[in-house]
């Protein structure tokens, strides 16, 4: 098997880290694959934001956890966080964005990092924390919160779960 399709089968969503902060050339591999997600017309209209500051990433926390109503860690422990942003003014900024935190985890996974993508994104950029750090990141009103993809070292590696049978039809 291909060392991509390895990746891609046996990446998993890592719900527990270390405290080791993911050194800056992986941070900028991981980051450099999203640039290349495949974009409506090519628009390239998605911003991604790294957070490794910890006081920054601990209120990115904050903002999630209210948004889900609770007072536990949204992102696991995980010691960096990379916001995804897309200009809502595209017709696909939604696919966009989704696809470029897609290429990042598979990125993750071939560096031996673990990651995971963590909703609410949108509602956190809504409030008005949110609308504050935007501002502070010189981003537009135009651009919302597709989601969160954190990244760190594992501190247990995720069991794999079987795949559903049934969800391929083929047509020949």
């Amino acid at each position: 098997m291909n060392e991509a399709m390895k990746c891609l089968l046996e990446r998993k969503s890592t719900k527990s880290y270390t405290d080791q902060q993911v050194p800056g050339e992986l941070l900028d591999q991981v980051l450099e694959a999203g640039l290349y997600a495949p974009t409506g017309r090519n628009n390239q209209n998605v911003i991604c934001v790294a957070v490794r500051d910890k006081k920054t990433r601990d209120r990115l926390s904050l903002l999630n956890a209210e948004i889900l109503g609770v007072n536990s860690d949204p992102f696991y422990g995980a010691p960096c966080v990379i916001v995804v942003f897309a200009d809502s003014a595209g017709t696909t900024w939604v696919e966009d964005g989704s696809l470029v935190l897609g290429n990042m985890m598979n990125a993750a996974q071939s560096l031996g990092l673990g990651s995971c993508w963590v909703h609410r994104a949108r509602q956190m950029f809504e409030t008005p924390d949110g609308k504050d750090l935007m501002k502070q990141w010189g981003l537009s009103e135009t651009m919302k919160g597709i989601g969160n993809c954190i990244l760190g070292y594992p501190d247990q590696l995720p069991a794999a779960k079987p795949r559903k049978e049934g969800r391929i039809i083929k047509i020949d």
